[in-house]
């Protein structure tokens, strides 16, 4: 569990202020290990399981659903040494744009109308060395996204909001 500041310290008033909500800007489904990303409109999140129809539905309450930042892709791209990568060969859920997810760490979030928390960062694994080519796991270090537990399932849908509720210990 993260522990946070004070809400009322000058660092957690900073760590708290976000400079708008983010924004569901891609969705992908996972049916099997080994098979393509499935890109969707919409997906349901179901508490303590996943996405209905990903791979890690029930598989782990800690890996319920991964989410990565819109704003790094054009950064793993350029570390791979590429023009783009689309999200599907990221193999992450949810691509948001418009906050940085690292600030969501220790805090309950909405995104649609699911409520989640971050769990763990997603790092990368050596399926990125083939869909990047050489040197994509280290283009990926630091920018894999993170792993979130679905608290509340819900709907999200392309262009819902990812807004911030509480810090999870709330």
């Amino acid at each position: 569990m993260t522990v946070l500041p004070p809400a009322d310290s000058a660092l957690g008033k900073l760590m708290a202020a976000l400079p708008r909500p983010g924004r569901i800007e891609w969705i992908g489904l996972r049916p099997a290990r080994g098979v393509a990303m499935r890109e969707v409109d919409e997906a349901l999140a179901e508490t303590g399981k996943g996405l209905a129809g990903d791979r890690y539905q029930g598989a782990s309450g800690k890996r319920g659903i991964t989410l990565i930042q819109a704003e790094h892709l054009p950064a793993v791209a350029a570390l791979a040494g590429l023009d783009a990568v689309a999200p599907a060969t990221l193999r992450r859920n949810v691509v948001v744009s418009g906050l940085p997810l690292i600030a969501l760490k220790g805090r309950r979030f909405r995104l649609g109308s699911a409520l989640l928390e971050i769990t763990e960062s997603c790092d990368p694994c050596s399926l990125m060395e083939a869909a990047l080519g050489p040197g994509g796991y280290n283009a990926m270090r630091g920018h894999g996204g993170w792993c979130a537990r679905i608290v509340e399932g819900g709907a999200l849908r392309r262009g819902d909001a990812l807004t911030v509720v509480s810090d999870a210990a709330a």
